[in-house]
């Protein structure tokens, strides 16, 4: 259950930087990636709720996971802005995902 969340947001990261990288879908090499990333990210998102995980829990940890993977990483690779605001952002979605962990157990 929990190696399907992972790779849920791993690939939903993936479809989100490539969907970046496509520049807007001019760089047409970056369309397959980016709706392949997105469905084997709801495929597994799927499966993870297949077996049992709650889906407020599941949701709220693929989406504010995916938030500060994709602010982190678009910081590395496109050396687009993070401010000292958007990493107390990041602090702040780690504190919530832990809480909704804690709070479903």
């Amino acid at each position: 259950m929990w190696l399907y969340l992972v790779g849920a947001i791993v690939f939903e990261v993936t479809g989100t930087m490539s969907l970046r990288a496509s520049e807007g879908f001019r760089r047409t090499v970056w369309i397959a990636p980016v709706i392949a990333s997105y469905v084997i990210a709801f495929a597994l998102l799927f499966l993870c709720l297949a077996e049992g995980m709650p889906v407020g829990v599941a949701y709220g940890i693929w989406s504010a996971t995916g938030v500060a993977l994709t602010a982190v990483l678009a910081k590395i690779l496109f050396d687009e802005p993070f401010t000292w605001l958007m990493g107390l952002g990041v602090v702040a979605i780690a504190g919530g995902v832990l809480l909704i962990e804690i709070g479903a157990s």
